[in-house]
């Protein structure tokens, strides 16, 4: 019996995935999804009405709990970060395309560790919390030196520069070997400068969640951590006139576990949440 050579099995094989996915992806799926679509009243289900009996938008897509000036409204749990638009704007759904080497900041755009402290920082001011992270300063940026060596990248320090602290801000460093640390002035080129990310002595797990400072990937995602949510309960139960006790139970209520039970992490719906609490303590917060 002829055996089919190797390779010529390997490519049949290959061409046998791609049609089942092709008929996966490409037909059964789209056509499951427009099928879901015609079921009446199912494109409306995720519409949410508030405690005024008004539409309050959709607990599938994230809002955000702020004033005009974009401060937060005590009184309301807080959503995440959104990248979406000026913020959970479904029609500019993504996210900040800003990865791990996002240390410097530039004349147009903060890093996104700068991100990451600043929101850090209003979030610990907020909740009366330590808002501190590794790698961020005490006024809320990215901890980041550029350090000039006689040897290009290596040799004696001639001059270290904390990048994301525009002068006259006060380094957050006095000096890094030997040499003293200044503040960066406008206009300056320190792009052959050595990168150096300070860690700094804040705690390793800091109290504000990662959620807190950082966006979902869509920009859109309604829910937070519980752990968030915990954060914000004494703030929400002071603005309301509640109970920090009843204020949890309610978190608990509209929590969700891991999808299948083993997907993804528990989540708050931010919005339904803030539904309830308008609801069942109406007090107007500041």
């Amino acid at each position: 019996m002829t055996r089919i050579p190797h390779w010529l099995a390997q490519h049949i094989a290959a061409l046998r995935v791609v049609l089942v996915l092709t008929l996966l992806t490409g037909l059964a799926y789209p056509l499951a999804m427009v099928a879901a679509a015609q079921v009446p009243g199912l494109d409306g289900a995720s519409e949410v009405t508030g405690a005024d009996g008004k539409p309050a938008g959709s607990s599938l897509i994230g809002q955000s709990f702020t004033d005009a000036k974009g401060n937060p409204v005590k009184k309301y749990f807080q959503s995440r970060p959104s990248n979406a638009g000026t913020g959970y704007d479904a029609t500019a759904s993504g996210a900040g395309n800003q990865g791990p080497e996002s240390v410097v900041d530039t004349k147009d755009k903060p890093s996104l560790l700068t991100l990451v402290c600043g929101r850090s920082k209003v979030v610990g001011d907020l909740e009366g919390v330590d808002g501190s992270r590794p790698y961020c300063t005490d006024d809320g940026v990215g901890a980041v030196l550029g350090v000039f060596y006689d040897g290009g990248t290596s040799g004696r320090a001639t001059q270290a520069v904390s990048l994301n602290q525009a002068c006259p801000a006060k380094p957050f460093l006095s000096s890094y070997k030997g040499v003293r640390v200044t503040c960066a002035k406008a206009g300056a080129d320190y792009s052959h400068a050595v990168t150096v990310p300070v860690r700094g002595d804040a705690p390793a797990n800091p109290v504000v969640p990662a959620d807190a400072v950082t966006a979902s990937g869509s920009g859109l995602d309604p829910h937070i951590s519980p752990a968030y949510a915990k954060l914000q309960a004494p703030r929400v139960a002071r603005e309301r006139g509640a109970g920090v006790t009843d204020v949890r139970k309610l978190i608990s209520k509209y929590t969700t576990g891991r999808t299948l039970g083993v997907l993804g992490e528990p989540g708050v719906n931010v919005i339904e949440l803030n539904i309830a609490l308008d609801r069942t303590y109406p007090k107007q917060g500041a």
